[in-house]
């Protein structure tokens, strides 16, 4: 077991998306990842009004000594993992600080009945404003030249472990992607993690 210690206790991570991204599952790699390295982790899910499409946020609290409630407190948070680039924007309206990193998957869930979208670029600039540091990942992007956008959120979970910003390897998550999908699905989502991992590195 690799102990590495945090930056701070309790870190609060949150990630932030739409329902269909996949975000409660990659929150539950993530958490389940940590408890195996030996850290004191809580995890919530909250959804919108409507689950699929709707606001979905996943809080994280990790400690080394105790365990404490597990949704962050306004403007309290360390991390924040954008799947969507408005959802990322009002996460950080929320529980943004000036010390905070943002990593954004930058492309946009269109909402449907012809609500408007804000300008991409200037939800682009504001995320940056309100972090200390903002990395994009193309993850839908590289999901899709995948063949399936159902990818977006292993890409991410790659980027994430290959960030550095949590106290987790590769090696500590192949063996969770090695139980949780069957054989015939287990390489492209080893394959999609990897790219998370170059993908960050690039960036």
């Amino acid at each position: 077991m690799r102990k590495e210690k945090l930056k701070k206790d309790p870190y609060n991570v949150i990630i932030s998306g739409v329902g269909g991204q996949g975000n409660v599952l990659l929150s539950g790699f993530i958490g389940t990842a940590l408890l195996n390295e030996g850290f004191i982790v809580s995890v919530a899910d909250t959804f919108g009004v409507s689950q699929r499409g709707g606001s979905v946020s996943s809080h994280i609290k990790i400690s080394e000594k105790n365990l404490y409630s597990s949704v962050t407190l306004k403007g309290k948070a360390d991390v924040i993992i954008g799947m969507e680039p408005v959802e990322t924007l009002r996460t950080l309206l929320d529980f943004g600080n000036p010390a905070v990193i943002t990593i954004v998957n930058p492309r946009p869930f269109y909402p449907s009945g012809g609500v408007e979208y804000p300008d991409l670029s200037e939800v682009r600039q504001t995320i940056e404003k309100m972090s200390s540091k903002t990395q994009y990942v193309q993850a839908t992007e590289e999901a899709l030249r995948m063949g399936n956008p159902i990818y977006t959120n292993i890409i991410l979970l790659g980027a994430v472990v290959g960030s550095g910003i949590l106290p987790l390897s590769r090696e500590s998550m192949i063996p969770l992607l090695e139980e949780r999908f069957p054989d015939k699905l287990l390489d492209f989502n080893i394959n999609a993690f990897n790219k998370g991992m170059a993908l960050i590195a690039e960036t």
